[in-house]
Parts: structure tokens; C-alpha cells; sequence
């Protein structure tokens, strides 16, 4: 089904999102003074679809249409910010077309696909000068199932996937179905076996996938997920389950130096060394003797995954500097700070002439 191939032009450019028609004088006051009344307890959902002969509904926690409709959805207010599937951005995808009329934002998805599949959600910005906020208290958001036979799982980019596993956090197997009423279960590929769900420490969420609520070493290894629906049963993807060995906090650093005590016109190589989690990103910054006289230094910073024992990885990061042709004022402190999300740390050694 197309749906409404009028409202489907071609794909906006960037600054076209904004278009504004003559103001009228709205008559309908009184019905905004009773809905201004009630949304001072509680949220009040502005979200609406845009149903045939210009009729609107108002939007469910969750909604479910079938895989090639169109959908038009409307947020009341002028300054509406909208949010939707990632990956629409990521491929700047021409079937999705946003604007800013003066009443209501328009969301507009044609021809939608099974990986359409998400949550949609809008806000009102209230804005002062530059600085803007939500505001809490006009939102919607509804989660919408484009439904497909032919693909029950919401299709993904790749076909293997690495779930870590952090023992103070959930951790999500990002099965999601296309169709929420299909039966879905959690397989291990070694041993063959079937994962039992007993809804306390692994739970199933249709928008979400598989849960393991408190994550041990014990779940570390790869798994699939299985969905049937009215037909023969489909597969997932992969996914590698790692355990993260690694607590959360500042780096844990270690510097060493190729020679402690050199001569002048050696090569000295000092290394910066943090062992952490998988997925945490590690800066480096360096403080060393001839740093005022701007003395030419080399420095290299890289990463890599290491497996420590069966299931267990940790990432190592290093930045290494490199001083050649060393000189009388390259002697003294070289001092390496390390710094993640969690706060930075400093380690430091001495070279002597």
C-alpha cells in the first residue's frame, strides 16, 4: 500500500524544514483552556495520527501497521522537536520528510519498511533567547511495529553483533520483532540448547529484546534469537556475549620507560599503559622536560581487545612518545595523564642522562 502519494514529494533539502502560513485567530480557546487545566497534574500527550478523510487519532503506548503504509503523524505547538529510529538519519532516508508548520510539527514516513520498526516520539522546546528546554509536560510517544512475514526480526546492518556484559548493569540481546505478538526464544549456539526465560533474571521485551538483568560470566558465549508467527520459524543474527572483567572508575595506569638512564643522542620510547572496559574510550595527554623548548616528540595512541581467559576481555589502551636524538633538557619527569568518563589518573617516570 502506498497510502498518500500526494503528500510525498521530493526529498527535502537541509533549512526547508520550516514553513509558515497565514495566522488565524484559533476558535478554539475554550477547548485549549481545559486542556492547559489538565495537563498542570499530569503529561499531556500532543501526538496524533493522521488517519483517512482528515481525521486524527490519538496515539497508543504502542501501535501496529503493516510494512509498506505510509504514516503521517502531527505534534501540536510551534517549536516541536521530534525523535525517531537512528539509522533514518544515519542514511539520510528521502522517505522521511519532517516540517514546522505554525500550529503543529508534521512527521511524514512513505513507504515504510519492516526496519521502520521503533519508537517515535515528540516534545515541545520552550525557549528563552538561545537556551531551550523540553518541556515535560507536552510530550508524546508511541512504539510502532511495522509488521512483515517475510521479516519478523527488525533487520539489522550486520550479521554478528558483540553484547557486553557489565555485572552492575542490564545488558540487552537486541532481538527485536517486527510483529509483537510472535513467539520468540533465546538460544545458546554451544552447547546447542534453548535459554530458559524465567522472567525475574532474563525477561523478554518486544522493543527492546532479551534482558539480562545482572549479568554474570556464566552467560558469556553466542546466541540467537528464534521468533515464529503464522509460518515457518526465522533466525536472528549472532550475537557474542563478553563478560567485562574490568570495574568502572578512573583508568588504572602504568608507565614504563625503554631506558631509564641514558646518553645523549639515544631514542627513548616512554608507554602509557590503561587496561578497562571493552566499550570505554580512553584520552591521553602528556607532560614532558623539553615541552616549553617545543622539542619535536613523536606520540601514538591505540587500542585493541585482548581475551583474558575463556569469555573474559578487556581493552588495552597505549600512547606511546617517542624522543629522538636525545638532549641535555630532554632529562626529568615524564608524566602521562589518563583520563575515561569516570575521572583521569596520572602516572610518571624519570629519565637521566
Amino acid at each position: 500500500v502506498i497510502g498518500q502519494p500526494a503528500k510525498s514529494k521530493r526529498p527535502k533539502e537541509h533549512g526547508e524544514n520550516k514553513i509558515f502560513n497565514k495566522k488565524v485567530k484559533p476558535r478554539t480557546s475554550k477547548m485549549k483552556e481545559r486542556e492547559s487545566a489538565d495537563s498542570s497534574l499530569k503529561s499531556q500527550s500532543i501526538l496524533t495520527q493522521v488517519m483517512d478523510k482528515g481525521r486524527f487519532q490519538k496515539l497508543a503506548a504502542t501501535l501496529s501497521l503493516p510494512a509498506g503504509q505510509s504514516i503521517e503523524l502531527r505534534c501540536k505547538g510551534s517549536n516541536v522537536t521530534w525523535n525517531y529510529p537512528s539509522y533514518l538519519d544515519t542514511f539520510k532516508d528521502s522517505r522521511l520528510s519532517i516540517k514546522q508548520l505554525d500550529r503543529y510539527g508534521q512527521l511524514v514516513l512513505s513507504n515504510s519498511t519492516a526496519a521502520d520498526t521503533g519508537e517515535y516520539s515528540c516534545w515541545l522546546q520552550l525557549c528563552n533567547g538561545n537556551k531551550c528546554r523540553k518541556d515535560e509536560t507536552k510530550t508524546g510517544s508511541t512504539y510502532i511495529f511495522f509488521t512483515d512475514k517475510e521479516e519478523l526480526f527488525v533487520p539489522t546492518p550486520s550479521y554478528f553483533e558483540i553484547v557486553y556484559l557489565n555485572p552492575d548493569k542490564p545488558a540487552v540481546i537486541p532481538c527485536r520483532v517486527t510483529t509483537p505478538s510472535a513467539k520468540v526464544t533465546l538460544h545458546r549456539e554451544f552447547p546447542a540448547e534453548e535459554i530458559e526465560i524465567d522472567g525475574t533474571d532474563i525477561i523478554y521485551d518486544a522493543k527492546k529484546g532479551f534482558v539480562y538483568q545482572h549479568p554474570t560470566s556464566d552467560h558469556k558465549g553466542i546466541v540467537y534469537c528464534k521468533a515464529e508467527s503464522q509460518g515457518a520459524p526465522q533466525i536472528s543474527i549472532k550475537y557474542h556475549l563478553l563478560y567485562v572483567e574490568v570495574p568502572k572508575g578512573p583508568p588504572s595506569a602504568t608507565i614504563a620507560v625503554s631506558s631509564s638512564r641514558a646518553r645523549l643522542g639515544d631514542s627513548v620510547r616512554v608507554i602509557c599503559t590503561v587496561l578497562g572496559e571493552p566499550d570505554v574510550d580512553v584520552n591521553f595527554r602528556w607532560q614532558y622536560p623539553g615541552q616549553e623548548f617545543e622539542r619535536p616528540v613523536s606520540i601514538q595512541s591505540f587500542w585493541r581487545l585482548i581475551k583474558r581467559g575463556i569469555g573474559h576481555t578487556t581493552r588495552i589502551s597505549k600512547s606511546v612518545l617517542l624522543v629522538e636524538d636525545l638532549e641535555a633538557r630532554d632529562a626529568g619527569n615524564y608524566v602521562c595523564i589518563a583520563q575515561n568518563l569516570q575521572g583521569e589518573t596520572t602516572v610518571a617516570t624519570k629519565v637521566e642522562l
